[in-house]
């Protein structure tokens, strides 16, 4: 888009702009005529205010990446993952209503009941008279309870659209700044780990199911996603090349991110602590540590983002709480215990095993619940729900399940690497644990805080399956296979749940146990055959 832009101009022609021009103006027509159900065209305008502000994004992060030797397809990757996020929003909003549950989000085509309340709140706040930072404030706080994207989707509905009100216009922007993130993903992967690996990890940031579908909806992580990857990219840049670029990048990046989500950009600074260390060996590189403006400003940052968390929180906490490390401490354990009693109370199963349990291993059984959701095998056998929601279950999980057994991997491998793959290991997962501690076994909020971090986590995962394809090593198929085989146990166990199969074993810690026992059975085997064939001593390779 950019490019298109840039050479129509250099050779003095209208005819890339009129291309532009033209192909916003078709897309408004039609998202007009879907948001209308094809009774008219009413909003086209703001669809194409939207739409040119969704395009403005493209073109401008296209800019930044100049220097980066960008290949060509890259733009039509860009383009495309807008798109595919657009395109899935409008199959929700035509979709769910005549396929779901027949709930008030579904009815009105939002796929997260969280979209729906701050959505529809942002319209009421933008029709009203009342200053858009209410979002911040009061009873507004009950459908955004950071009040970032509120303010946000207030802003875009009084200034930008028409007398209807048309959730699919703030799709526009979601899917435009979602797939943003690719692009940094790429830049990130690259400066890295070279040119295969970084065009593995774009289209697989494009393609990964997680990413389209909150691309395609109201919500915070198609915002969160490209701020994380951009201050990492920002702060790779920063060290390697003193780009001030890369430092308004890791600045702006955490700025954007407070009145979004406190809890994200505390945890987005910690990361970038740690991606710093792996570059430094040591806790931050030491050509920075020498620059006088350094201490201050990182000082600064960590001050800003405490200040805002603190702040952000504290509104929750009781008022006998008011301390950051009290307000802090506080909403860890109402986490906690909250997301507990969800998968408590969502699952008969958890019940059974917490009612069974010591306590202090409810926790550590959450969190382990948590790594794995969206799980693979429920998603495919569950036939109780919808058919629709079955099918964005089982994309959903199929995502995961791809990429977990890199991530799993992914620590292996870096200790045979520099600092660098190490620390960046060491951050993905403690991101992971982290979400898996936040949403517990919930199937929807635990994967969407992971989300924001995806742009490493894929970055990592391509690393590794490059490495993989430069010097094989076998323990990756070995835990593919023995993930395999765990999740192979399980399908009897869901069999029997919701088919009334006959099986024999309904303990789930005994199912676990056969699949963990399956697992290490076939990688004693392996390593066996392996040593035989290499004719030496088995288990040496250990």
């Amino acid at each position: 888009m950019a490019t298109l832009f840039s050479s129509g101009l250099k050779r003095g022609s209208l005819k890339p702009v009129l291309i532009v021009g033209t192909s916003l103006i078709i897309l408004s027509l039609g998202l007009a005529l879907i948001s209308t159900d094809f009774l008219g065209v009413d909003g086209w305008i703001s669809f194409l205010l939207a739409s040119l502000l969704g395009a403005a994004l493209l073109a401008g992060a296209w800019q930044l990446f100049r220097r980066e030797a960008m290949p060509r397809w890259m733009l039509w990757l860009l383009i495309g993952a807008a798109l595919l996020r657009l395109a899935a929003g409008a199959v929700w909003l035509l979709v769910l209503p005549a396929a779901g549950y027949d709930s008030p989000p579904e009815r009105l085509g939002y796929v997260m009941a969280d979209a729906y309340d701050r959505d529809r709140t942002a319209w009421e706040l933008a029709r009203s008279d009342k200053s858009l930072w209410k979002a911040f404030q009061g009873t507004y706080r009950k459908a955004d309870q950071y009040g970032g994207l509120l303010f946000l989707s207030a802003a875009i509905y009084r200034y930008s659209a028409g007398e209807a009100h048309q959730p699919l216009l703030m799709v526009v922007l979601t899917a435009a700044f979602s797939s943003l993130a690719i692009l940094f993903t790429w830049g990130f992967t690259r400066r890295l780990w070279g040119d295969g690996a970084a065009s593995l990890a774009a289209w697989a940031l494009a393609l990964y199911p997680e990413a389209v579908l909150l691309g395609s909806s109201q919500m915070r992580e198609a915002f969160t996603i490209t701020l994380a990857i951009a201050a990492a990219y920002g702060l790779l840049r920063f060290v390697q090349e003193r780009s001030w670029w890369g430092l308004a990048l890791v600045i702006g990046s955490l700025v954007l991110s407070l009145p979004l989500s406190p809890p994200s950009a505390a945890l987005l600074l910690i990361v970038l602590i740690i991606q710093a260390s792996g570059m430094g060996r040591g806790l931050l590189p030491a050509s920075l540590q020498a620059r006088r403006w350094f201490w201050p400003v990182l000082v600064g940052m960590v001050v800003l983002v405490a200040l805002g968390l603190w702040l952000a929180l504290l509104q929750f906490a009781p008022q006998n709480v008011t301390s950051p490390l009290g307000v802090v401490g506080w909403w860890v354990r109402k986490s906690a215990d909250w997301n507990a009693y969800l998968s408590e109370r969502s699952s008969g199963w958890m019940q059974k095993i917490f009612d069974s349990t010591p306590e202090w291993t409810h926790a550590p059984m959450l969190v382990l619940y948590g790594v794995v959701q969206p799980f693979l095998p429920a998603a495919l056998i569950d036939i109780t729900g919808a058919p629709i929601w079955r099918l964005i279950a089982a994309w959903r999980a199929a995502g995961w399940t791809l990429l977990m057994p890199l991530l799993a991997y992914a620590p292996l491998r870096a200790l045979r690497k520099d600092w660098l793959e190490r620390a960046l290991s060491l951050a993905v997962w403690l991101v992971i644990l982290v979400a898996s501690f936040r949403g517990g076994g919930d199937a929807w909020d635990n994967p969407r805080y992971r989300l924001t971090f995806a742009g490493m986590q894929l970055a990592l995962a391509a690393w590794v399956w490059a490495e993989q394809r430069r010097a094989p090593d076998p323990w990756l198929r070995r835990i593919v296979v023995g993930a395999g085989l765990i999740f192979l146990w399980f399908v009897p166990w869901y069999l029997r749940r919701y088919l009334h199969f006959a099986w024999p074993v309904v303990d789930l810690f005994k199912t676990l146990g056969l699949g963990v026992t399956s697992a290490v059975l076939y990688w004693i085997g392996d390593i066996v055959g392996e040593d035989i064939k290499k004719n030496r001593t088995p288990f040496r390779a250990i």
